[in-house]
């Protein structure tokens, strides 16, 4: 029964690997999306006209800002990538326990587990 358990586990994190690559390669598409919407910004741009280029300026920080959260959360699918290598994948970094797979299928590259997201956002608060 356990042999059951353990390849039921490893097709879990096979599946969570393909999830999280998939997760990565639509924020790299994301990105270079952005960047070519900034590009289209840029080549449209008349310095004539200043409101234009104030306009310009605004979407060019809102393009900014996304892929600044793409990049964040890039980072964390390339974290969990490489906890599912290292064996670590679905244990949480604070107390140890096992990530529920419910979690793991809501945010692959989840760290933690509820009670200590909870707890640490609370003391954010």
């Amino acid at each position: 029964m356990a042999k059951s358990a353990s390849a039921k586990e490893i097709s879990f994190i096979e599946k969570m690997e393909k999830s999280l690559s998939e997760l990565k390669r639509e924020i790299i598409n994301n990105l270079i999306a952005s960047s070519e919407d900034f590009k289209s910004i840029v080549d449209a741009l008349d310095p004539k006209d200043l409101a234009d280029v104030a306009s310009d300026d605004m979407d060019r920080k809102m393009i900014e800002a996304i892929g600044a959260q793409d990049l964040r959360r890039m980072k964390m699918i390339d974290a969990a990538l490489a906890r599912i290598k290292q064996g670590k994948y679905g244990v949480c970094i604070k107390c140890t326990t096992k990530i529920p797979k419910e979690r793991l299928e809501a945010i692959p590259y989840a760290i933690m587990c509820i009670d200590c997201k909870s707890a640490e956002e609370k003391r954010n608060r």
